[in-house]
């Protein structure tokens, strides 16, 4: 696949129509059985999972074997444990203290499954990513891969309920946490401000010419549309990136016979709702993924060359009644 840049002398805005386009084919088996195995069980109960074969996939085509992998937003540590097992170093950072026990766990769980590449999640605030990672790790990241928290009516399991005379559903694994701080919760123009600034703060810890791709998906909130792709494109290029390329990873599997979509019961239930009202909606099959580049000018760039990466970091819960860490004695 070729990535084409486009003129940025050019004043015309860019939009994602104006970018090159291509399409990943990834959910030829649906998320359960492309996490069985690799990933521990406990890591079904993360709301928003960046789809195994989305990460896998930007990290084969935009890094090599001892590039480092960077994902400031990680959760369960899809990106983590992709990047490991594809011989690439991994950092993330995340900030909810369940989720970075678990993103340590997963990490260990690749190692003992033969994983040549080292990882290490952070526990603290993405905004605040360089100065959580030491500055040996500043300047070698070849890719930021990442996707920020968005509508919740997309995430979530049901549990369908019978009682006697009564019937309904449950919804659970739809919260990512209480933390202060946490951007799930967040109004939409907080949420872009604050990816920004995340953006922003992690360009510290990247190559020059490192890429940055960025999973979006738009929602519908009480009716109206969130294009939340759109909005990332105005967040790269507010944090200094360019962007590059727009590509469309499918969440569909490809059949002889077309498209075969796995929707969730929410997806079905607003769409079966907007058309009864008359709405022409359609089911969204597909994730954006928006590339961008990182261009810097000074200071200098690093020279690329074969990266040592972080020293794995035994995934081991505080006892009870501890703290995490601080950032010193965290580092890799």
């Amino acid at each position: 696949m070729t990535t084409t840049r486009p003129d940025t002398a050019d004043p015309a805005p860019i939009t994602l129509a104006s970018l090159p386009t291509s399409v990943w084919v990834t959910a030829q088996q649906d998320s359960r059985t492309q996490r069985r195995d690799r990933y521990l069980p406990d890591a079904i109960a993360h709301p928003g999972k960046m789809l195994p074969a989305i990460a896998r996939h930007a990290i084969t085509t935009y890094t090599r074997p001892g590039d480092t992998v960077l994902d400031p937003m990680c959760g369960i540590g899809t990106s983590l444990v992709e990047a490991v097992h594809a011989g690439r170093h991994a950092v993330g950072v995340e900030l909810e203290p369940k989720w970075a026990f678990l993103a340590r766990a997963n990490l260990q769980h690749a190692y003992q499954q033969g994983a040549p590449g080292a990882g290490h999640a952070y526990l603290g605030d993405a905004r605040r990513a360089a100065h959580l990672i030491g500055t040996e790790q500043h300047g070698l990241a070849q890719l930021l891969l990442t996707s920020p928290p968005y509508g919740n009516s997309l995430h979530g399991q049901l549990h369908s309920t019978r009682e006697t005379g009564r019937r309904g559903i449950t919804k659970f694994h739809d919260t990512y946490g209480n933390s202060p701080g946490n951007l799930a919760s967040a109004p939409t123009d907080d949420l872009l401000t604050a990816f920004t600034a995340i953006l922003t703060g992690c360009r510290a810890l990247l190559a020059d010419g490192a890429t940055v791709a960025v999973t979006a998906r738009p929602w519908r909130e009480h009716g109206e549309f969130v294009d939340l792709p759109a909005a990332v494109i105005g967040a790269g290029r507010a944090a200094g990136l360019v962007p590059v390329e727009r590509c469309v990873a499918l969440l569909a599997a490809v059949r002889d016979e077309g498209l075969v979509a796995r929707p969730s019961f929410y997806q079905l239930k607003n769409i079966r709702e907007a058309r009864a009202a008359g709405v022409p909606m359609h089911l969204i099959v597909h994730e954006d993924v928006l590339i961008f580049r990182n261009e810097l000018t000074s200071p200098p760039a690093r020279e690329r060359g074969p990266a040592a990466g972080p020293t794995p970091v035994p995934a081991v819960p505080p006892a009870r009644g501890e703290k995490w860490p601080d950032a010193a004695t965290r580092r890799a």
